[in-house]
C-alpha cells in the first residue's frame, strides 16, 4: 500500500483488510513523505497489530518506488495491491487466492465497483450497487496492449510462479506496465466475475481526474517500454483512451 498525505481514507483501507476473513496476511506500506497525519494514523494500526508494517520515505519518491519498497519486504507468496483511498470487501483475500490456486492463475485480477470520491462507509457495510467495471475471462498480451483490463486494487500475483516481481519506474502507469511485463513473457492472467473491491472515483482537480494528462505516458510507456510500432502505439493508445473514457478512469 502507498499512501501520500491519504489520512483521511487510509484508515478506512487498512480497516478493509483487518476486516478479511482470509487472516494469513501482512499488510506492507510505504509513507511516500507525507506531510499530513498519514504516518500517525499507520503507527497507530501498527501498534495494535503486528500484521500491519509501515515504513516511511521522508522525501517522496512516487507510487512505483513506494510500491516497490513494500513489495521488497514481503515474506508471502502472493503479492496484492492496494491503494491508500480504495477498499476490498471482506472475502477478497479468501476468494481471490482459492482462485488462483484453482486456476493456477499466476496474476489473477476481479471485478469491482466504483464508489465516489467521499465515500465514508466501511468496505464491510457497502450494499452493492450496479456500478460494476467487469473484469474480463483472462487476459493475453496482446489484448492487453488494447488497454488496461486489470484494475490495480484488484490484481494479485504468485510469488512462487512469478518471482518477485517490481514496477517499472515510471511516474504513472506502472501497475499497467507491470501486468504487461508478466505477460509478454507467455503468461495468462486469469479474472473473476465477482466484484471483490471498491475503487474511489477520483477527485475533482487530482492527478487520476485529469485523465487528458495521462495519455502521453500510456504513449510512453507503447513506445519506450514496450518498443510497439508506431501503428501498434496508435491502436493501443485510441483502444485505451477510449476504454478510460468510457469507464470514467484512465
Amino acid at each position: 500500500m502507498p499512501v501520500h498525505n491519504s489520512a483521511g481514507t487510509v484508515g478506512q483501507a487498512v480497516r478493509s483488510v483487518l476486516a478479511q476473513g482470509h487472516q494469513d496476511w501482512e499488510l506492507l506500506i510505504t509513507d511516500d513523505g507525507s506531510s499530513d497525519s498519514s504516518w500517525e494514523v499507520l503507527t497507530g494500526f501498527a501498534d495494535h497489530d503486528p500484521r500491519i508494517k509501515p515504513q516511511r520515505s521522508e522525501q517522496a519518491g512516487g507510487p512505483a518506488v513506494a510500491r516497490n519498497r513494500a513489495i521488497s519486504r514481503a515474506n508471502g507468496s502472493w503479492v496484492a495491491f492496494l491503494d491508500s483511498d480504495d477498499l476490498w470487501l471482506p472475502h477478497k483475500l479468501e476468494r481471490q487466492i482459492a482462485f488462483a490456486r484453482d486456476t493456477r492463475a499466476p496474476l489473477s485480477f476481479s471485478s469491482y465497483y466504483k464508489v465516489p470520491a467521499d465515500y465514508t462507509g466501511e468496505a464491510a457495510d457497502f450494499e452493492p450497487d450496479d456500478r460494476i467495471i467487469r473484469a474480463r475471462d483472462h487476459l493475453t498480451y496482446r489484448r492487453m496492449l488494447d488497454a488496461n483490463f486489470i484494475g490495480c486494487l484488484t490484481a494479485m500475483y504468485d510469488r512462487d510462479a512469478l518471482g518477485t516481481r517490481l514496477m517499472p519506474d515510471l511516474r504513472k502507469r506502472q501497475d499497467y506496465a507491470l501486468w504487461l511485463s508478466i505477460l509478454r513473457d507467455g503468461h495468462v492472467a486469469h479474472g473473476i466475475q465477482e466484484p471483490l473491491a471498491l475503487y474511489r472515483e477520483a477527485r475533482a482537480g487530482s492527478v487520476s481526474g485529469n485523465k487528458l494528462s495521462l495519455v502521453k505516458y500510456n504513449w510512453q510507456l507503447y513506445r519506450e517500454v514496450e518498443k510497439l510500432s508506431l501503428p501498434r502505439s496508435v491502436r493501443s493508445l485510441a483502444t485505451s483512451t477510449a476504454r478510460s473514457v468510457l469507464n470514467g478512469r484512465i
